[in-house]
């Protein structure tokens, strides 16, 4: 046996040991999106009666167990730093905590002690003859969130890709190991319509030939990838990726050949999909997964060839404001990377920002409403500025704000605006403008 394999049977223990060894209070970080270890959170759950209103800190959390039921708040006090379906009710009714963050930054508030870290849930891919496992499909902040934590519980799973770059955690970093071979969380590719069509149609038209992309997941940056394929060189520079980006990449039309840096190489921070892009990623040399402090950082990104950016909006009003992560008082997901992406897109030669966005959408009572406004919500922030702000984008057009005045901008808002809505827009334009 060697020294590496008596190490880390040492640290072996079952899931209820390793949670046992927790400390009752303090703040416990999970390791983000599809990555977050299923055995020793059902265990945090088990055991929550010896905790005393643990603060748990995550970004995007794919988890189906809940740490936010009715009554936990005595155990725990979720604290995203994006939010989603397991902690907006619990943030509407003041059980759980927001912080709002610029992705890039959270591995500095980490390390420097501005987020508190006492504790961190891991899962990695079995260790190489050297102790080294990979993070697998997720590095972002939590390899900050391992560096800093005093106490790291590491569920090793043979389902976990090993993906190549800035993204191991030796065995001896870890204080307990629980092997637990969990199927990873996926996430299927969204249905696109007419109108998601439309959107990547339009969005499509801004991106030449040896861009750098940034593409997040859902039924727009997917659609968008439909009308690629006459591309040539794109490359991929990106916070995540999704299943939709292997179909462009199988074509060739992604081949990273023009990028700046990491030549050749997709660059990720983290990915979220199905077992399709897990198997491609294991082993990829392809691939380069990085820390979300590198692949988001806003000099990173301008030094990208040509970056294109494409985030999404809950609305945009007149000046061309754009709340992404809240409606009205009610926190929705996060900031996120979109502003790391907008001003480092907007630094580049050659770079362009995108908000891609349907330009109306129907509430759950059956009423539509227009997600071009004149004024934002009550309450609502202000994800990305004005100043930031480059192109807004819906099915009925492009509007290009940057550098242009508010009267220029809302004229350019009115146009590719939802058309039973436009009427009403007009008439907020004629109160502020006089042509």
């Amino acid at each position: 046996m060697t020294d590496i394999e008596k190490l880390y049977r040492s640290k072996l223990v079952t899931a209820a040991e390793a949670i046992s060894g927790l400390p009752a209070s303090g703040s416990l970080w999970l390791h983000h999106a599809i990555m977050e270890p299923k055995t020793l959170v059902r265990e945090l759950v088990e055991q929550r009666e010896r905790f005393d209103r643990l603060r748990v800190c995550h970004m995007v959390r794919n988890g189906g167990v809940d740490i936010t039921e009715p009554g936990y708040e005595k155990y725990f006090i979720a604290n995203p730093h994006f939010a989603g379906a397991n902690s907006r009710l619990a943030l509407a009714e003041g059980r759980a905590d927001y912080t709002p963050s610029f992705f890039h930054e959270l591995p500095k508030l980490i390390r420097t002690g501005r987020v508190a870290c006492d504790a961190v849930l891991v899962q990695v891919s079995p260790p190489d003859s050297e102790g080294n496992c990979s993070m697998g499909a997720s590095i972002d902040y939590t390899m900050q969130a391992a560096r800093t934590a005093k106490a790291v519980v590491a569920q090793v799973n043979k389902n976990v890709p090993r993906t190549l770059g800035d993204c191991f955690l030796n065995v001896s970093e870890f204080d307990y190991i629980v092997e637990a071979d969990d199927d990873l969380y996926e996430i299927v590719p969204p249905s696109i319509g007419d109108e998601e069509k439309a959107i990547g149609a339009n969005c499509a038209s801004l991106i030449e030939d040896g861009c750098t992309l940034q593409l997040g997941i859902g039924g727009i940056p997917d659609a968008v990838m439909l009308f690629l394929d006459s591309k040539k060189d794109l490359g991929i520079h990106s916070e995540m990726v999704s299943d939709g980006t292997l179909a462009l990449y199988e074509k060739g039309v992604i081949n990273n050949s023009k990028k700046s840096d990491s030549r050749g190489k997709m660059t990720v921070t983290f990915l979220m999909g199905t077992k399709k892009l897990y198997a491609w990623a294991h082993e990829n040399p392809g691939l380069e997964m990085r820390p979300v402090d590198y692949v988001n950082h806003p000099m990173t990104i301008m030094r990208q060839t040509k970056p294109v950016a494409v985030n999404s909006a809950i609305e945009v009003d007149l000046q061309g404001q754009v709340v992404a992560e809240a409606m009205g008082l009610k926190q929705f997901s996060g900031t996120g990377g979109q502003v790391d992406f907008m001003r480092g897109c907007a630094m580049a030669d050659g770079g362009k920002a995108i908000i891609a966005m349907p330009s109306s959408t129907v509430k759950k009572d059956g009423t539509r409403i227009s997600k071009i406004v004149p004024f934002v919500a009550l309450g609502a922030p202000v994800t990305t500025s004005r100043v930031d702000v480059d192109f807004v984008v819906t099915e009925n057009g492009v509007a290009e704000l940057k550098g242009r005045s508010l009267r220029e901008r809302a004229r350019a808002l009115i146009e590719i605006a939802h058309p039973d809505f436009r009427a009403e827009l007009k008439a907020e334009y004629n109160k502020r403008f006089i042509d």
